[in-house]
């Protein structure tokens, strides 16, 4: 009877455990690493370059769209920056990010919320969830703005349209 007491409440303690959320812990993993693999964003080095190094390469701006990556500056508190990736837009002034290692040492962190700050409405200034006090983090980060996951079109790649069904011809390429 005590035997089967202890099995049941084993299987119950186990279930319980898999509701906590812990961080990740297999090495220190990295915002960088992480970002470049949920975004398809190929870009390398410390996250306060990102941005730089995106210019030419992909698009850049101030509005949120899902999977461009939110490049932070570098600050006294981060010193290397910080990027995330933008998993859902709530509004113009909401998003929810998908990161790592920002309320964790190595930890990820999917879906939290991030708000634009800024004066200008402009995403250069953003407070994120911070996980330890459960709640947007107490101050405010400087952001230079919105990567885009796609690859910036040069003047010589044409834009393929849709037309061929309409049309019943081959699809056109428009510049």
């Amino acid at each position: 009877m005590i035997g089967s007491f202890r099995a049941v409440f084993a299987a119950a303690l186990l279930a319980l455990s898999s509701l906590i959320v812990t961080p990740a812990t297999a090495g220190v993993l990295q915002c960088v690493p992480f970002a470049r693999q949920a975004s398809g964003i190929d870009l390398y080095g410390n996250a306060h370059t990102w941005w730089n190094q995106a210019e030419g390469r992909y698009d850049r701006g101030h509005e949120p769209r899902v999977g461009a990556v939110l490049a932070f500056a570098a600050s006294r508190s981060m010193p290397v920056g910080h990027v995330a990736m933008v998993s859902k837009v709530v509004n113009d002034r909401e998003v929810l990010l998908t990161h790592a290692n920002w309320s964790y040492r190595g930890g990820i962190e999917r879906n939290v919320r991030a708000i634009d700050v800024s004066a200008n409405n402009d995403w250069t200034d953003v407070r994120v969830w911070y996980g330890p006090i459960g709640n947007l983090g107490l101050r405010s980060n400087a952001a230079r703005g919105f990567i885009y996951a796609q690859p910036a079109r040069t003047i010589d790649q044409p834009v393929q349209i849709a037309s061929a069904a309409a049309s019943g011809g081959a699809p056109r390429a428009a510049f």
